[in-house]
């Protein structure tokens, strides 16, 4: 798996599990990123993959594919994707249960629990932003932003006020 490689100068904006639903609170919310990752679980209708249409429209956008990620349009976002951003090495996982271990990644990037997450373990940053689509049991509706530069990783859970 080839490591692509970016430079930026701007929040890195995070998102998961939208499930078929795009919050114009989390469009506001991700504006002036100067990257977005959706970590899977985009949607399982046709015409779902319109979300990683407009999320393009704020920045690039790489997406992994999640379980419930089954229309044809979802056949071509891979399972796992590993990003280095200014120098750090991202590992793009829907679900952290299909993590390697033995990846070499500062950060792992997940979602498939709806359940925010922003914790450093043994050197390396496990990063969920919660889900943002359609709201799951009693949990917030959550994205997250990431700041990279030489010398630091630092990450936000954000809650959309819906």
């Amino acid at each position: 798996m080839d490591t692509e490689r970016f430079e930026i100068d701007a929040p890195i904006g995070v998102i998961a599990d939208t499930h078929g639903t795009l919050r114009d609170e989390a469009l506001a919310m991700l504006e002036g990123c100067g990257l977005i990752l959706h970590l899977g679980d985009v949607g399982s209708r046709e015409g779902d993959e319109a979300i990683l249409d407009r999320l393009g429209e704020l920045a690039p956008v790489h997406t992994v594919r999640g379980n419930v990620d089954t229309a044809a349009w979802a056949e071509r976002l891979p399972w796992r994707r590993d990003l280095m951003v200014n120098g750090w090495r991202f590992h793009l996982v829907h679900d952290i249960a299909d993590f390697d271990a033995e990846t070499p990644c500062d950060a792992v990037l997940h979602g498939h629990s709806h359940k925010a997450r922003n914790e450093w373990r043994d050197g390396r940053l496990l990063f969920n932003p919660g889900g943002a689509g359609r709201r799951r049991f009693s949990l917030p509706l959550t994205l997250g932003q990431l700041w990279v530069d030489e010398s630091a990783l630092r990450g936000a859970i954000l809650h959309l006020p819906v």
